[in-house]
């Protein structure tokens, strides 16, 4: 057995790469190195982890030890009266960290992908939503009804794990699939085991809006085509299609319906997200219907999860004098960047670089990372679920998963680094 960084990997293990979390991912080194129940992200993500050189913490591009940078980092922080605490690419203990330090600094923070958060917290905020775990779909749904996204993309393993398994606890029929406004060759995962085609109706996602409002005007029987030109077309997709969703949907014994809000990239797109809850929550009345929404990555799920706990909102909040503020819209990363005066960038499962500010910068992540911009500090951290433990919620954040460590590495967590800064600060 081959060794990597010092450590023989040869073990079951949760991966972080996607918000399935799948927990059957078995790594192993002989002659070549060897992986088992992976996909494409979950391959990329070890391969880029395994070969992640060894990186010393950096002041104004130059190397240094760790404590001065975790020095450097504390005095940037010790000036700043309002820091922006971005990215945030880690799993719960890292976040936790973060909470107590962002506490201390008064600071700001918001996840490097919160726009498409916040286009769900919006619609769950406004009117509620029902929605349901994976567990549920993979033991009950009968009918999975995507909007706008081929699930695949983003979690390549939902239809092997989910969707086909028949490793459930009830006699289920094979599910049948629909998707609305995915492009037909990027349905080949909703094709079943026996070979049978998915429902395939094209739209353009711009179109989505009008579509959905139609849906969910033939629920209430009523015509969307009034006042209308352009025959029984809404947003290009016959009258006659949307029908025969519904029908599908009404027939079903449990249909859910997915979408992922990173998609759907257009002016208030909050609201087409509240209309298809809208429509669920109509068919709910004579049916069994429930959302499935997608998640984006880089631990977003567990990051607004913890932020939840522990400050009574998801990220876009802040520390005022010891207590947390919220503000889907003032408190955005496009927003604050202009008005911080320090940047703390963390993203510790892939090297996403920081957006551009003037403001003095503390990055914390990947030991892969590269700068256009030279940052005033860099520390490297280890990789969550390859150099240390950590937790991490699965994309229903019903599921809280653990994630191992597979070698021995020098680099410190991140919850260890915020921690040391946390202590120049006290």
């Amino acid at each position: 057995m081959k060794t990597i960084s010092n450590t023989t990997v040869d073990k079951a293990c949760s991966c972080p790469a996607c918000g399935l979390l799948c927990d059957d991912i078995v790594l192993a080194e002989t002659s070549t190195f060897t992986t088992k129940n992976t996909c494409l992200k979950s391959i990329s993500f070890f391969e880029k982890s395994f070969s992640a050189h060894s990186t010393s913490p950096q002041v104004a591009g130059k190397p240094t030890d760790l404590n001065v940078a975790i020095e450097a980092a504390a005095d940037i922080l010790r000036k700043s009266n309002q820091p922006l605490f971005a990215g945030l690419g880690t799993e719960v203990q890292g976040m936790r960290a973060l909470m107590r330090l962002a506490e201390k600094t008064s600071a700001t923070l918001d996840h490097m992908h919160s726009e498409a958060t916040v286009r769900n917290t919006l619609a769950m905020q406004n009117s509620g939503w029902q929605t349901t775990t994976l567990t549920e779909v993979k033991n009950r749904a009968d009918v999975i009804f995507a909007i706008g996204t081929d699930i695949a993309s983003s979690h390549p393993r939902f239809f092997e794990k989910i969707v086909w398994n028949t490793d459930s606890l009830f006699n289920k029929p094979t599910p049948e699939v629909i998707y609305l406004g995915v492009a037909t060759e990027n349905t080949k995962a909703g094709i079943s085991p026996d070979g049978k085609l998915p429902l395939v109706i094209p739209a353009e996602t711009a179109k989505l809006p009008e579509i959905i409002n139609a849906l969910n005007a033939l629920m209430s029987n009523k015509n969307p085509l009034v006042k209308k030109s352009g025959g029984d077309l809404i947003g290009g997709v016959a009258i006659s299609s949307l029908n025969l969703i519904l029908e599908k949907l009404k027939s079903a014994q449990y249909a859910v319906v997915v979408w992922s809000a990173s998609n759907l990239k257009f002016a208030h797109a909050e609201l087409t997200i509240q209309s298809i809850t809208q429509l669920i929550a109509r068919l709910n009345e004579s049916n069994r219907v429930a959302g499935l929404p997608l998640n984006s990555g880089d631990g977003d799920s567990s990051v607004n999860n913890t932020s939840t706990w522990l400050s009574g909102y998801p990220t876009r909040n802040r520390f005022v004098n010891g207590h947390a503020e919220y503000d889907a819209y003032h408190f955005s990363s496009k927003h604050q960047l202009s008005n911080c005066d320090a940047l703390l960038w963390v993203s510790t499962f892939n090297a996403h670089q920081p957006p551009d500010c003037n403001a003095p910068s503390v990055i914390i992540g990947h030991p892969n990372m590269q700068f256009d911009k030279v940052p005033d500090v860099f520390i490297p951290a280890g990789i969550p679920g390859v150099d240390h433990a950590g937790t991490m919620f699965r994309m229903d954040s019903s599921v809280a998963m653990p994630l191992k460590k597979l070698r021995e590495s020098h680099l410190p967590s991140l919850s260890e680094i915020i921690g040391q800064i946390e202590a120049k600060l006290s």
